[in-house]
C-alpha cells in the first residue's frame, strides 16, 4: 500500500513539474521571436576620400554643338535593278562552261555553250522557208507572164502573189527564231550547239548548272546570274523607336567591319514600310557607289545624322578612364572628397578632346587626369 502511495506521488510531482515548464514557455514569447535586424552602412564604392586634394588638376567640360547621330549594323547586298539573269531559251545539254561563280565577265563573253535539238530544229525550219519562198516567187513570176498574155485570170495571178507574201513571213520569222536561240540565218549552227553570252559586263554571283547538266529553256533555273557592283546597296536594322532620326535623300556615312578606318558616304533612298514583327526593325537602304572594296555579305556600321543641333559636354580625352567596360570621370565633392561619375563617351574631337553624350553637363570640373587619380586611390 506504501509502495503504491508512493508512485502515485512521483507522478503527480512529474507531471506538476511539465506543466510549469510549458507554462514558463508560452508567457514569454520574446524567447521564440526572431532576432533584431542590424542595419550596417555600407561604403560607397563610387566616393574618395583624399588627403591633398589640391595634388589633382582640375578642368571644366566645355560646351561642344553637335547633330545627334544613330549608328546601326547592316550587310552589303548587291543592287537588284543591276543583277541581271543569264538565260538560255534552248533546251538541251551543256557541254562547256567558260566562267565560274565570282568571275568577273565582260559583256559579249562566252559563258558556255549548250547542244539543243530545238537550235537544229529551228535552221531546219528556216532552210524550208527559203526554199518554198524560192518556189513561191518563180510560180509568181510564171503567173505574171501568163496573166500578161491572157492564159489565166487575176485571181490566179492573186493567189500566186499570196503565196508568195506567205512564203517570205515564214522566212522571217525562222530567221528571227534562229536570232532569239543565239543564231543568225547565215550561221549554221554545228552539232546544234548554241552559245550562251554575258549580257552584261559585272561579277557572277549565282551559278546553277554544271558540266553535263541539262537546262529547259525557260522552265529551268537561270544558269547564271551577273551582278553590276558598281553600285551596291546597304541594309540596315533601325528599331521602331529611332526611325524618326532617319530621312529619305540624307547622307550616311558607312564603315566596312574589314576596313574600320575608311568612312564611305552613301545616300538614304528607302526605309521599309513593313517592320519585322519579331525584332521591331525597318529595313533602310544606303545606295553607295563601290569604291572597289565592298563586297556583297559585308558587315558594316551606318552613322545616321539628324537634322537639329545639340549641345553637349565635352572633356580632354586624359579625364576620363574606361573601368569594367564603363566610361567614368572624377568630379570634385564636399569635405575633400571626389565623386567618380560614369558617363556615355561619344566621338574624339579636335584637340584631343572627347565628346561626353551623357553624365555630366558642359561647366562641370572633373579631374583633368583621371588616371593618375585612379592610380593614387587605388595604392
Amino acid at each position: 500500500m506504501n509502495r503504491r502511495v508512493s508512485a502515485l506521488l512521483a507522478v503527480s510531482f512529474g507531471l506538476s513539474v511539465l506543466g510549469t515548464g510549458c507554462n514558463r514557455d508560452a508567457s514569454n514569447p520574446q524567447a521564440e521571436a526572431p532576432p533584431k535586424l542590424r542595419v550596417e552602412d555600407v561604403h560607397n564604392r563610387n566616393l574618395f576620400d583624399v588627403d591633398h586634394p589640391e595634388r589633382f588638376q582640375l578642368t571644366r567640360a566645355i560646351e561642344h554643338s553637335a547633330t545627334p547621330q544613330l549608328r546601326v549594323t547592316g550587310t552589303v547586298n548587291a543592287d537588284i535593278s543591276r543583277a541581271v539573269p543569264v538565260i538560255s531559251l534552248a533546251s538541251g545539254r551543256i557541254i562547256e562552261i567558260d566562267a565560274r561563280l565570282g568571275d568577273t565577265v565582260r559583256k559579249g563573253q562566252l559563258l558556255l555553250k549548250v547542244q539543243s535539238a530545238d537550235i537544229s530544229g529551228a535552221f531546219s525550219d528556216y532552210q524550208k522557208a527559203v526554199v518554198d519562198e524560192q518556189l513561191a516567187h518563180t510560180q509568181l513570176d510564171r503567173a505574171k507572164l501568163l496573166y500578161n498574155r491572157g492564159a489565166i485570170s487575176q485571181n490566179d495571178l492573186q493567189i500566186a502573189q499570196d503565196t508568195e507574201d506567205k512564203a517570205k513571213v515564214d522566212v522571217e520569222n525562222t530567221a528571227e527564231k534562229l536570232r532569239v536561240l543565239g543564231h543568225t540565218a547565215l550561221d549554221r549552227p554545228a552539232n546544234g550547239i548554241v552559245e550562251i553570252r554575258a549580257p552584261i559586263s559585272g561579277v557572277i554571283t549565282d551559278q546553277q548548272v554544271t558540266n553535263a547538266a541539262g537546262v529547259q529553256g525557260l522552265a529551268s533555273p537561270n544558269p547564271f546570274t551577273i551582278s553590276d557592283l558598281t553600285t551596291i546597296w546597304v541594309l540596315c536594322d533601325v528599331y521602331e523607336n529611332d526611325l524618326a532620326n532617319v530621312r529619305v535623300g540624307e547622307k550616311a556615312d558607312v564603315r566596312l567591319n574589314a576596313y574600320p578606318d575608311q568612312v564611305f558616304s552613301g545616300t538614304i533612298s528607302n526605309i521599309g514600310p513593313i517592320l519585322d514583327p519579331n525584332i521591331r526593325t525597318a529595313k533602310v537602304r544606303i545606295e553607295m557607289r563601290n569604291p572597289g572594296l565592298m563586297r556583297p555579305g559585308m558587315f558594316v556600321t551606318a552613322t545616321f545624322h539628324g537634322g537639329k543641333t545639340e549641345t553637349r559636354a565635352a572633356v580632354p580625352a586624359a579625364a576620363m578612364v574606361h573601368l569594367h567596360d564603363r566610361d567614368w570621370v572624377y568630379v570634385p565633392a564636399d569635405n575633400h572628397k571626389f565623386r567618380r561619375m560614369e558617363v556615355v563617351s561619344g566621338d574624339m574631337l579636335p584637340g584631343g578632346m572627347q565628346e561626353v553624350l551623357s553624365g555630366i553637363a558642359p561647366g562641370q570640373q572633373v579631374v583633368a587626369n583621371a588616371l593618375e587619380f585612379q592610380s593614387t586611390v587605388a595604392q
